[in-house]
């Protein structure tokens, strides 16, 4: 991979227009498949909703764009969603989206471009394939919700609530659900009603 964009950066780089003009970003719509890497602190992997399923690493390189003095070096503290990188990328390329479109990103340009680390705002909802409930021993979660450094994870049936800090426990080991019942109400609504808006596929058991 590296050879063969390396030739892309090299042409990019030495072209003054195409290097003022370009960006490019190397990223993932999920974790490693199970026994084809890993994702050590987290817990899972890809179809899983915990966050060795759901995190993934985001590259983004542009010699001409980003901020001064940010090449080379990392973001481990902005969390944003795919859905962010395409309202984001409307904004970088200058072209407003059309006059109807309902986009449910938020514009982190800034931080795409190393400009500031700002995160998301909104809560980032997930539901899991409909073939994936997990296995034997372990129970893939129907349902997961981020809102700040709080994750949620539940089934359909309201069953295995878990509720994790983040920021302290990124490998979702300690439940402590028990422990914030006005936030466990909170973040159970939440992630329900963004599902309601969701077509029913055949991983919910109210499916017909």
């Amino acid at each position: 991979m590296d050879e063969q964009l390396g030739i892309l950066f090299n042409r990019i780089q030495i072209d003054e227009r195409l290097r003022n003009n370009t960006l490019i970003l190397v990223m993932s719509d999920n974790g490693h498949e199970e026994g084809a890497g890993a994702s050590d602190p987290f817990r899972g992997a890809k179809t899983w909703l915990y966050e060795g399923g759901v995190r993934s690493p985001l590259i983004v390189w542009g010699p001409g764009l980003l901020a001064a003095n940010v090449a080379g070096t990392s973001n481990n503290s902005s969390i944003l969603s795919a859905l962010d990188i395409n309202r984001s990328l409307y904004h970088i390329a200058g072209t407003p989206p059309a006059e109807d479109a309902q986009l449910d990103g938020e514009d982190l340009a800034s931080t795409l471009l190393g400009q500031e680390q700002n995160s998301r705002n909104a809560p980032i909802c997930w539901r899991r394939p409909p073939d994936r409930p997990g296995t034997s021993e372990i129970d893939n979660p129907d349902l997961a919700v981020r809102e700040g450094q709080w994750k949620y994870n539940v089934n359909y049936d309201g069953s295995e609530p878990q509720l994790n800090n983040l920021e302290s426990d990124p490998s979702e080991t300690r439940n402590v659900a028990g422990h914030h019942s006005e936030l466990v109400k909170h973040l159970h609504e939440s992630i329900h009603e963004w599902n309601a808006t969701m077509p029913a596929d055949a991983g919910d058991p109210g499916h017909r």
